[in-house]
């Protein structure tokens, strides 16, 4: 029988094809290997991504760990959850059991792993469920009490308080000279709410006040908890007094944060509700100032505490031996005391909630040593409900409209209200996008994001931090407040300008490699995302290089023309302008705000992603 000679071309085309095919096949596989081997945490602030996450990533190179800025807010992982986003690792500042509940099917019980069994029993209670499982660890404490002028108190000759009897005289005494012994800035409405339970932490931390919190919390609760009979009432009782005692009127409900330092500094004012730190930063102008606890009915004396963070794993970690114990040594580092260090602020306290992280205190917190020694560290109940409903409630307490009943009837009735209609979608996604970094390409939810921008601002070339997009773009109906929460939130600000190709050069080189006092990047994820141009960079020991960048396959000229803008945080590109000399217009609009009015029309669509980079 005769053989049929094959077509040599369509010989060719068919090795053609299957090179591609194989090629393809090798890229995905490349690509999911690069996924699996990837430890995802979402950092609620721009302040931990560069020291703090530089850090863990320095203390695990074996590990590549994909830093994402995400969002200081709950509802914001409850809705990656439903759409099949949760990242591995979360973190959540403004945090209560309350608010996580919704989450506990998805998040690892912690409760026997060494991380949780190293946190002093007082403070893990506190994120136990009534199930006796642990699905969010605290780190260090960032501790807030009563900020004193030692200088005005010894100018008046006037006791240091001791207890609540002697804060209240001396609050009389100052009043007596013409001084506010006390104020604070009950603008905010976190003021209003650590207040209100300052005053009676240690009745809050009692058998009676744990075991409300408990069912306050418990996820399984499946009707809505208002205050306990027992606890509450008195905490409004101790608040009416505290205001009348204190002097506070409608005036202070409008003193923000400056306004109080402004007072203090000005010798106008004795004592103010604040942050630790502010012991420093007043004894570095020259004022000598200490720091007071909360003064208790009973006699003790405590302290009221918000953790810098809480952290959670995904559960889904568990169906892979390897990622779990790969999460499990990246939590372990993140808790560690080196890495604690690097979330204060220079000159605090290191304030663990942790048996394995010694605890070292400077002068500034030496009148409170005793009060910390005894684990006197209230942790604060931060639920969205309790922020928004403390601020309206004790407002209408400083302002006299409500004695201490009408404020718990008031309190209590808005924690059981119903839940308000959900908001509308103003933006649909058709599609999901990977949100892992990748050699070949770059990040493709990113590249969503930046595209979209580049369009959205008519520009040539857009050009952003790593950290300016919080990670996933979903298949999903995105409400106002969920596509805000697309952008990076701590003032991400925008910048543009007309520039050469040389220039153009410059920038995404000073992007790429970093520059001096700018954001160097420090792992593959953290890489600049770019539209309009694509990278090519060399990673080698010493960190990232630019090689080559083109613009539709060419070459860039140094004589080309572009408009580019930049994204990036103020101090970045403040640094960026002082080291290059270029100087862009821009920088006093936040890019969030843009976001949301260009979405908000309803017409929004976004872009297709494209690979914007290759890494060697």
């Amino acid at each position: 029988m005769k053989k049929k000679k094959r077509n040599p071309a369509f010989t060719a085309l068919l090795v053609i094809v299957m090179a591609i095919s194989l090629l393809s096949g090798y890229g995905e596989k490349k690509e999911e290997k690069e996924e699996k081997d990837t430890i995802t945490v979402y950092l609620w602030s721009t302040s931990l991504y560069e020291k703090y996450a530089s850090y863990i990533q320095e203390q695990l190179p074996d590990i590549n760990i994909e830093f994402v800025v995400g969002s200081n807010n709950l509802d914001f992982y409850k809705f990656l959850n439903e759409n099949g986003g949760l990242p591995d690792i979360i973190t959540c500042c403004r945090f209560s059991l309350h608010d996580a509940s919704p989450l506990k099917d998805s998040l690892m019980d912690l409760s026997t792993t060494n991380e949780a069994g190293a946190v002093y029993n007082s403070y893990l209670t506190s994120f136990m469920n009534e199930d006796g499982s642990v699905n969010w660890l605290p780190v260090c404490a960032d501790v807030h009490g009563f900020i004193a002028n030692k200088d005005l108190f010894e100018k008046y000759d006037i006791p240091l308080p001791t207890d609540y009897e002697s804060f209240v005289s001396a609050c009389q005494r100052f009043e007596e000279e013409g001084i506010r012994g006390f104020s604070a800035d009950y603008y905010y409405d976190y003021t209003c709410m650590e207040t209100l339970q300052g005053l009676s932490a240690a009745e809050l931390s009692t058998a009676a006040g744990r075991k409300w919190r408990t069912a306050y919390s418990d996820p399984g609760n499946t009707e809505k908890a208002g205050l306990d009979e027992t606890v509450w009432p008195k905490a409004f009782e101790r608040m009416e007094q505290f205001i009348q005692d204190t002097k506070l009127s409608a005036d202070d409900l409008d003193m923000n944060y400056d306004d109080v330092v402004q007072m203090y500094q000005n010798g106008e004012l004795a004592m103010y509700f604040g942050s630790s730190y502010g012991v420093k930063m007043f004894q570095d102008q020259g004022i000598n100032t200490t720091f007071l606890p909360f003064f208790e009915e009973n006699g003790e004396k405590w302290l009221m505490t918000t953790p810098y963070f809480q952290v959670a794993l995904n559960r889904d970690l568990t169906q892979d031996e390897t990622r779990r114990q790969k999460a499990m040594k990246v939590l372990n580092t993140m808790l560690s005391e080196d890495a604690q260090n690097q979330i204060i602020m220079d000159g605090q306290d290191l304030l663990s909630y942790s048996q394995d992280v010694d605890i070292h205190l400077t002068d500034y917190l030496k009148d409170v040593r005793p009060v910390i020694e005894e684990n006197h560290m209230y942790i604060r109940i931060a639920s969205n409900d309790f922020f928004a409903v403390s601020k309206d409630v004790v407002s209408k307490m400083i302002e006299g409209e409500y004695d201490a009943e009408q404020a718990y009837q008031a309190f209590n009735a808005q924690l059981l209200e119903d839940d308000p209609a959900s908001e509308e979608v103003v933006l649909n996604s058709q599609k999901s996008y990977s949100n892992y970094f990748h050699a070949s390409g770059g990040n493709a939810s990113y590249s969503v994001m930046a595209n979209t921008l580049r369009g959205m601002y008519g520009t040539d070339v857009l050009i952003a931090t790593g950290n300016s997009f919080t990670g996933n773009v979903l298949k999903a109906g995105y409400t106002k407040k969920m596509a805000a929460s697309m952008i990076m939130p701590n003032d991400l600000q925008v910048y543009s300008r007309k520039m050469s190709g040389a220039e153009l050069k410059e920038t995404v080189r000073s992007f790429v490699e970093g520059y001096q006092g700018g954001f160097i990047p420090f792992n593959r994820g953290s890489l600049p995302v770019a539209s309009g141009i694509s990278m090519e960079v060399r990673e080698d020991k010493d960190g990232y290089t630019l090689t080559e960048i083109t613009k539709n396959g060419k070459a860039i000229q140094d004589d080309d023309t572009f408009t580019v803008t930049c994204l990036a945080a103020a101090q970045y590109m403040e640094a960026f302008q002082t080291d290059k000399n270029i100087v862009f217009d821009g920088g006093d609009v936040q890019v969030t705000d843009d976001w949301i009015n260009y979405v908000s029309d309803g017409d929004a669509i976004l872009a297709e992603p494209e690979d914007y980079i290759t890494l060697r």
